[in-house]
């Protein structure tokens, strides 16, 4: 499925903190097809453009537009922090917390929290504090946090960074299901592996910039620039 929002229009976005130029210039274009991975090494500004594409970032320059109002964009999307925030509550009450404060009332959300914890395979720990929570566990909780509002996008930014194995590929069918479900999906990450297991479309990022965009089967079978073809080696590029 090809959400409202797109195509996603960037140009000449920019962005810095504290007087240092952080992301930018950056040109883009996404049509919303299959799950998109900003890959890139670390500090090459993936995340930064994440948090700018979600309006997070401040952009300083440049525009980004999507296919429909700007406000109606916002409303749709859903960020997954690579460490995830939980709430000083229950399981239970930190998955229903986004409907509470959109007007939903606490019984309904709660109900509705319900079945996005047991799709996580969280069912068995509803009344558990979050904060106990595995790091696995709290990423699945802070996916259904982010689901049960039902947007249109979400950004994930590194949401396996921290986990092993097990919880990684756990996390990876879930993102999966969605995916396949019809939310759109763009992540970012610094891991090879699950790039090429995961990513439809891929956006390789360096010093800030995108260095190369294009479908996944062709960055990764044929890199346009020497750079990319080095961090696929595994080379350090810096």
């Amino acid at each position: 499925m090809v959400s409202g929002l797109f195509p996603l229009r960037v140009r000449g976005a920019e962005t810095s903190r504290n007087g240092v130029h952080l992301v930018g210039p950056v040109d883009l274009d996404l049509d919303g097809q299959g799950l998109c991975v900003l890959l890139g090494p670390n500090g090459s500004g993936k995340t930064t453009l994440l948090r700018l594409l979600h309006g997070i970032a401040r952009l300083r320059r440049g525009e980004i537009r999507w296919a429909c109002d700007a406000k109606v964009a916002r409303n749709a999307q859903a960020f997954v922090f690579q460490r995830p925030v939980m709430m000083r509550r229950s399981v239970l009450d930190n998955i229903a917390y986004p409907l509470v404060v959109r007007g939903t009332a606490r019984r309904a959300a709660r109900a509705e929290a319900v079945g996005w914890a047991e799709r996580m395979g969280l069912g068995d720990l509803l009344a558990c504090q979050a904060g106990v929570l595995s790091g696995g566990e709290q990423q699945k909780l802070a996916l259904a946090r982010a689901l049960i509002t039902r947007p249109e996008i979400v950004f994930l930014d590194e949401p396996t960074a921290s986990l092993d194995g097990r919880a990684t590929r756990e996390i990876e069918a879930i993102l999966h299901d969605v995916q396949a479900a019809g939310t759109h999906l763009i992540l970012s990450t610094h891991d090879l592996g699950q790039a090429r297991r995961l990513a439809a479309h891929v956006v390789f990022m360096l010093h800030g910039r995108v260095h190369e965009a294009g479908p996944a089967d062709r960055f990764f079978g044929a890199p346009a620039t020497a750079e990319a073809q080095a961090f696929l080696q595994g080379d350090i590029v810096e």
